[in-house]
């Protein structure tokens, strides 16, 4: 048995100043605060205004929070792992940008795209860095600019989506905490539900591409949200049937904050109760691949050495999966 566990030691997180809120909503599209929130759960979310910023800005953010709260030196990191969506732009890779600017200057670094498991696949990929024993510190923000891709005079996607960055640093671990075991999936069936139709190798970027609306996301909400109310439930209870957990060992869900009934239905299949259960979907909608890591960050003095967290996630592509965690320190 390899005696190294990934444990996360310290988190960060970073919202823009400018709130959307469901009121101003109703100005741009035929939609009102009752029905977003009876369907969604959110209330507000934060956007990026400042022209000439993108993804990079949120995540480097989120990323300095952390150092500053984990009192971390940024030349001790080995790697950043960058969990996006929406990159600053093609080729040029986001997160490796971003490790500059944090003074990360001894880390390698890449960009990770799942969707909205892009920061669920980027924990297990951080872990087995940290447990091949070859990395010491490993930096896995999740970040994205949503409103860089949303139409928003689409009811569909506007009303959902927000910007937002969060960050966690992971660290080798002999007491046994930190990540315990994960199930990841994926299914190519998901291609056509959740996408962007122009601007890749498919079909580049043209005069009619822009003019037709096609490099803003489209979802097909009602099969996306029949598949993720299935996925992320069956991921988070076959990782508790795996590791004989009951709901009584379970102390935090950390689901995907893509829509309160999806997290309601995760943690209905769990049978946990209400406030094991933690959401701010209210404040910032769903930030893709943000929304794990602002929970962490909104949450860590909740979080005590030794809790049972399970982490829960559900993507474009599709992709989902669920990871069980054990939390590796209590907040001074």
């Amino acid at each position: 048995m390899n005696s190294i566990t990934a444990a996360i030691t310290a988190v960060g997180g970073y919202v823009p100043d400018f709130v959307l809120s469901n009121e101003v909503l109703e100005t741009l599209v035929e939609t009102n605060d009752e029905w977003i929130t009876s369907r969604t759960g959110i209330k507000e979310r934060r956007l990026l205004k400042e022209s000439g910023k993108g993804t990079s800005f949120l995540a480097i953010k989120a990323a300095q929070d952390l150092l500053e709260r984990g009192n971390i030196d940024p030349k001790e990191i080995d790697l950043v792992i960058m969990a996006t969506a929406t990159p600053d732009m093609p080729v040029a890779t986001t997160g490796v940008y971003v490790a500059t600017q944090i003074g990360a200057v001894n880390a390698f670094a890449y960009d990770l795209s799942a969707a909205c498991s892009s920061f669920l696949y980027g924990m297990s990929a951080a872990a087995a860095y940290i447990q091949s024993g070859r990395y010491k510190k490993v930096l896995v923000i999740g970040a994205d600019k949503m409103s860089s891709i949303i139409d928003y005079t689409d009811r569909a996607t506007c009303i959902i989506f927000g910007d937002g960055a969060g960050a966690a640093l992971f660290e080798p671990n002999y007491e046994g905490l930190g990540l315990q075991d994960e199930y990841l999936r994926s299914d190519g069936i998901g291609r056509e539900y959740l996408k962007i139709d122009a601007g890749g190798s498919i079909l580049p970027a043209s005069k009619e591409t822009v003019e037709n609306s096609q490099h803003f996301v489209f979802q097909d909400g009602k099969t996306v949200y029949k598949y993720a109310v299935s996925g992320m439930a069956d991921v988070s209870e076959k990782i508790m049937q795996r590791n004989n957990l009951t709901n009584d060992d379970v102390n935090w869900l950390i689901a995907h904050q893509a829509n309160k009934r999806i997290i309601d239905a995760t943690a209905s299949r769990m049978n946990l109760e209400e406030d094991k259960v933690l959401v701010n979907i209210e404040k910032y909608g769903n930030t893709t691949s943000a929304t794990l890591p602002l929970l962490l960050s909104d949450f860590e003095n909740k979080f005590k050495k030794g809790d049972n967290l399970i982490f829960a996630a559900f993507g474009g592509g599709f992709t989902w999966g669920s990871i069980y965690l054990k939390w590796a320190y209590n907040k001074k």
